[in-house]
């Protein structure tokens, strides 16, 4: 499976949810981090740390996909 057949694949219902906070997540810490107002050093920090947290859950989450068929299993390995 290729990466583009992997995130055309349908996502599960939890992977949406993260994925959805992690895009609120990102939003605010980029809007945190863009603010024309000074802001002290430690409330810019954590946003950054927002943005990027919220950029990694949304990555992750939508490259989950949901698999209709069941696993593979392995034959166990003789001694």
């Amino acid at each position: 499976m290729t990466i583009l057949e992997r995130l055309k694949q349908p996502t599960p219902k939890f992977f949406r949810t993260l994925r959805n906070i992690g895009i609120a997540l990102a939003t605010a810490g980029g809007v945190i981090i863009a603010a024309p107002i000074g802001l002290p050093a430690i409330v810019v920090t954590v946003a950054t740390y927002m943005a990027v947290a919220g950029t990694v859950a949304t990555a992750v989450s939508q490259a989950v996909v949901q698999s209709d068929e069941a696993p593979e299993e392995k034959p166990d390995e003789e001694e």
